[in-house]
């Protein structure tokens, strides 16, 4: 069966965790009775990825290049996984080929580019529509990360909930430390609340720092943004709202890095009004952070009843709710556990093999 890599660069978040942990727990699955083949770009050519339990071969293109990765995807990785005799081609990205050459399983984690694409940045809102209908209608089996994201697909995408497996998606393994309830001191030097992600509109950042402009200052935690490459967009809404020292533009940073901010900070915020999921949601409390989440019925499939929630079209109820568990270290603690017992609840072993059944029933649609 193969796998399309192309996508996966080391630098893009969530979607390159899904295939981390997905593939890895595949591979450590006893009869999965799958053999994978990953069809990659130039950026796993130079650093080849140990998560990944199978073959890797690579197509002269870079996933960092959107229109490459999309013409890859789109066009070049089917072609190449029925030369390489697959049985089945599995793309983890939302996107997949807009021909049908071989069983094709695609993963949807949201429809962002038809929900909202005033959202889509740049001009590529219309080639990108085009792409995740053309995607929706060829493949033989879709997957979802959740049931929002699912009913997405039939209302919009025009495909019936039959054709469509939910598979949600796991938590990270629970340290030693964490489950023994180890807390380290911020290294921040100050009590933090940590924040991530990308800067599209959707992540809501900009009204985060304004939510953080009303808390007095007295009672202001850092706020630590990481999710950043190169210039950060949201400079200027820390300058005009005076917060220098008060927001950390952390940028990109690595796993160990993001570890020990999870480990050290009082609280992860999420104001996102649109997600397909929220994998953070489930890797803050794996951590043992403390959740403050939008209120939104997608996140409350991810993290049940372990999180505070807000209005995240509220910069004060936003900075209401932080003010009140910054300065409650009792709830703190309850929802550390709480997000624990929810982490442990969802599981990357069970998504692999929910997933493992789409494959099985794509290559039953197809067989004569």
């Amino acid at each position: 069966m193969a796998v399309e890599l192309v996508y996966f660069t080391g630098r893009k978040g969530g979607t390159e965790s899904y295939a981390r942990r997905l593939f890895g727990a595949l591979g450590e699955l006893p009869d999965a009775g799958v053999e994978l083949v990953g069809i990659a770009g130039r950026e796993l050519r130079a650093a080849p990825p140990s998560w990944f339990p199978g073959e890797i071969v690579h197509l002269p293109v870079a996933g960092e290049s959107r229109p490459q990765w999309a013409a890859a995807v789109a066009l070049a990785v089917g072609p190449r996984a029925r030369a390489l005799r697959a049985d089945l081609l599995h793309c983890p990205a939302n996107f997949g080929p807009v021909l049908h050459v071989l069983p094709t399983v695609v993963t949807v984690h949201d429809l962002l580019p038809l929900r909202h694409p005033e959202w889509v940045p740049g001009g590529r809102a219309a080639a990108v529509r085009r792409l995740q209908r053309r995607t929706l209608a060829v493949a033989d089996r879709i997957i979802a990360d959740s049931a929002a994201t699912a009913a997405d697909i039939e209302a919009v995408g025009g495909r019936a909930a039959a054709d469509v497996d939910v598979v949600p998606l796991g938590a990270p393994p629970v340290s030693a430390s964490v489950s023994a309830g180890v807390r380290r001191p911020a290294t921040a030097g100050r009590p933090f609340v940590l924040a991530g992600g990308n800067r599209m509109p959707h992540k809501n950042f900009a009204r985060l720092i304004e939510a953080w402009a009303l808390i007095p200052a007295g009672e202001r935690p850092l706020l630590v943004v990481t999710g950043s490459h190169g210039a950060d967009p949201l400079v200027d809404e820390v300058r005009r709202h005076g917060l220098a020292a008060d927001v950390d533009l952390r940028g990109w940073v690595d796993a160990a890095e993001l570890a020990d901010l999870y480990a050290t900070a009082s609280a992860y915020v999420f104001p996102t009004l649109f997600e397909g999921f929220g994998l953070p949601v489930l890797e803050a409390m794996a951590a043992g952070c403390p959740v403050l989440a939008s209120d939104l019925p997608v996140l409350h499939e991810a993290g049940g009843d372990a999180m505070e929630t807000f209005d995240p079209a509220s910069a004060p109820g936003i900075a209401a709710a932080v003010r009140r568990l910054v300065a409650n270290p009792a709830r703190q603690a309850e929802l550390r556990a709480a997000g624990l017992r929810r982490a442990a609840e969802l599981t990357w072993r069970r998504a692999a093999e929910q997933t493992v059944a789409s494959y099985r029933r794509a290559a039953a649609a197809r067989t004569p």
